[in-house]
């Protein structure tokens, strides 16, 4: 996914410019962390404690000039208007978020109104199309059924939430005057592997990462990719 967002990032900005970014839901800050490390002016809005405190753990790490780049803040992705003024940002990223949120139309609507103009809204969201696969692939054969008439499932955490379906997210960023200008698809091929799985290293993860890579960008392997990472443009 860092590859996708680079990807986008460069296409629509100048080379060298300073964005400002706004990472919405930011987790333990890999985003965030990797974009300050660019040069970016990097605010990092996270509802966690626990999350926030880790993530500040990994900044203070950090040489001065990356420090000072960034700023972190506890609240909810609800709340972006309470934090900011309208289009305040040139990017706007919203991670592993939406699931956790049973309307999100007024929240991606909110997140589009911290955008300036042409800026990037990017999105990566559970792929409703493709809830059967996982458990299919594992035998559970009750819950892929399941999954083909409802957007709800059961995490690896346990939680009980919702994925997105590209045809309906496609109509919801037309609609906040930030359309969909780009997609992929996330973990195509790894989204089995288990959690205590190895990580492979050298030149045999790079041939994973090329080939999840490829897979996210072409037909009809991205369809059925674990996630989706939609890119919509501020009109």
């Amino acid at each position: 996914m860092a590859r996708q967002l680079d990807e986008q990032i460069t296409a629509r900005f100048p080379l060298g410019r300073r964005l400002r970014v706004l990472d919405v839901g930011m987790g333990q800050g890999t985003q965030a962390l990797r974009l300050a490390r660019a040069g970016h002016a990097v605010t990092g809005l996270e509802s966690d404690p626990g999350m926030l405190a880790t993530a500040r753990e990994a900044f203070a790490l950090e040489p001065a000039g990356i420090r000072e780049r960034v700023r972190l803040i506890e609240g909810d992705g609800l709340e972006t208007g309470v934090h900011f003024l309208p289009g305040s940002f040139d990017v706007v990223l919203c991670h592993g978020v939406l699931m956790y949120v049973s309307e999100p139309d007024a929240m991606l609507a909110g997140l589009a109104r911290m955008l300036a103009p042409g800026g990037l809204l990017s999105l990566l969201v559970r792929n409703g199309d493709a809830l059967a696969l996982r458990p299919g692939h594992a035998g559970d054969w009750g819950t892929a059924l399941q999954a083909f008439d409802s957007a709800m499932y059961t995490n690896r955490l346990g939680l009980r939430v919702r994925a997105d379906r590209l045809e309906t997210l496609t109509a919801t960023l037309a609609g906040i005057a930030a359309p969909l200008h780009a997609w992929y698809g996330v973990r195509v091929f790894t989204d089995g592997a288990a959690a205590d799985a190895v990580v492979p290293d050298g030149e045999e993860l790079e041939r994973l990462l090329s080939a999840e890579d490829r897979a996210g960008r072409t037909e009809p392997y991205r369809r059925v990719a674990a996630l989706l990472h939609l890119c919509g443009v501020r009109g």
